[in-house]
């Protein structure tokens, strides 16, 4: 066999290579999913929650786009409660994909957040306890801002961000049903 041929062929295989690291990098990020949704409701209350649909509002949209810095999409909001005990399940993105986070809040102060399913391709740390732990017994201020400080995670700045906004926006959404505004801009109770 020639030397040309031989040099071909390791082409051919390089380019291949190439072409599969490329793909694999470009690829959208395909969403892992750290906690289902029916499993986080489950380790949130002791009993049954009851379950209710919060119509977002003109207010509400307001107050998204004071928090997360656009309205939030779609017409309604599922959410659970029982007693002074509320959990949102909201989708924020962080860079290109939603982030889905879990976010309970008793009393207005924040009980746990998690994140349920990541999508990116980078800033999945946000999903370990060392950083959602620092929401934990926050509340939101007059100016609709953490009363702590949240440490970012280098190379996650956009996924904290999205954390940080979202339980932001679920902490405002517990004062919302609980105050009675929620009630009175549309809650309404499920069966």
């Amino acid at each position: 066999m020639s030397a040309w041929v031989t040099v071909s062929r390791l082409a051919v295989r390089y380019m291949r290579l190439l072409g599969i690291v490329l793909w694999l990098v470009s690829a959208p990020a395909i969403a892992t999913t750290y906690l289902a949704a029916e499993d986080f409701i489950d380790q949130s209350f002791e009993g049954s929650p009851q379950a209710a649909t919060l119509w977002l509002t003109q207010a509400h949209q307001d107050k998204a786009l004071a928090i997360l810095g656009h309205p939030y999409r779609g017409l309604r909001l599922r959410y659970w409660s029982r007693g002074e005990r509320s959990l949102w399940i909201l989708d924020e993105v962080g860079k290109e994909e939603p982030i889905t986070v879990g976010v309970v809040v008793q009393a207005g102060v924040v009980a746990r957040v998690a994140i349920l399913a990541f999508r990116e391709s980078r800033g999945w740390e946000v999903r370990h306890p060392f950083f959602t732990r620092q929401f934990e017994r926050l509340m939101l201020d007059s100016d609709l801002q953490l009363t702590g400080s949240i440490d970012g995670i280098t190379g996650a700045t956009l996924s904290v961000k999205a954390v940080t906004n979202v339980t932001r926006f679920a902490l405002y959404l517990h004062e919302s049903v609980t105050v009675g505004e929620g009630v009175a801009m549309g809650a309404i109770e499920d069966d």
